[in-house]
């Protein structure tokens, strides 16, 4: 508030404004990005020109720019463009959903041991040092060879694996947030512990899980990929990013673009979300 004198009087000139929030660039970039992959995965039936398990060897692997064929085809004659858009359908489904399970199992277990810790969280912490031994992809890859290729044994597989780094998140969070003033507030008022661990507690100590997921959801794009790449994920002839990367290698030298365009896609899709989780984690520290 700036005061200014005039002769007989004081006047207050109410120029001092409080400060303009900044736009928070990273988390709508993300957002933009993100959405815009969904959104073209969603109408792929809208855009896509061909059927993308269609073959035509006479059309075998045109240039990207091909009369009918923006990102040309493939060994087979599959249009490209097509096949990239109904990846995205399985890579972004199976990614996220392989992550809710998780992300649910691993939250409420470091909850709960968090709380009461005990035997109980003796026992959940040291199968997560046992898990969190071996590398992330080689158990994920193990796993699968074991209960065969298909979505359903990669959910199952990155369930048993992803929800150690949720557990370990959350239980850390809750062992400080339970001695802050509105936890120790809430049980001196009587409340139920369930009602205060998922009241009070669950929704102050959930967002470093929320935001470790978007990167999870890379990591198990990057999961899915691999294993496609490896003839272990979605079997064919269903189009898939991974398995297109992989039949397209040995064309590197001359159709590089059967690599490199589903290659671009999983790059910017990570991209996005990493942006995603960025903004996040900036937004909640303007609070």
């Amino acid at each position: 508030m700036t005061v200014l004198s005039l002769p007989g009087r004081t006047l207050k000139a109410a120029t001092d404004r409080p400060p303009r929030r900044s736009r928070n660039v990273p988390l709508i970039i993300g957002l933009t990005l993100f959405g815009l992959i969904v959104l073209a995965a969603v109408c792929a039936p809208l855009l896509a020109q061909w059927n993308p398990t269609q073959q035509n060897l006479l059309q075998a692997r045109l240039a990207p720019g091909a009369p009918g064929h923006l990102l040309g085809t493939d060994e087979l004659g599959r249009d490209v463009l097509s096949r990239l858009l109904y990846g995205a359908r399985v890579d972004l489904r199976t990614g996220v959903l392989a992550v809710l399970s998780p992300f649910a199992i691993g939250s409420v277990l470091g909850l709960v041991t968090g709380w009461f810790g005990g035997w109980l969280g003796t026992v959940v912490m040291r199968l997560c040092d046992i898990i969190v031994a071996f590398p992330f992809f080689v158990l994920v890859i193990a796993l699968v060879f074991a209960l065969g290729a298909g979505t359903g044994s990669i959910y199952l597989a990155i369930t048993m694996v992803g929800w150690v780094a949720y557990c370990r998140i959350v239980r850390g969070e809750v062992l400080v947030a339970k001695e802050q003033e509105y936890a120790l507030a809430a049980r001196a008022s009587g409340l139920s512990t369930w009602r205060i661990l998922f009241r009070h507690l669950l929704p102050n100590v959930l967002l470093q899980a929320v935001v470790f997921a978007m990167s999870d959801i890379i990591l198990t794009i990057l999961a899915i990929v691999t294993l496609g790449f490896l003839g272990l994920g979605v079997p064919p002839p269903t189009p898939e990013w991974g398995t297109m990367i992989s039949d397209g290698q040995q064309f590197l030298l001359g159709q590089w673009y059967l690599a490199t365009i589903p290659g671009l896609a999983v790059v910017l899709t990570g991209i996005s979300l990493a942006l995603i989780a960025d903004g996040l984690v900036e937004r909640h520290s303007r609070r």
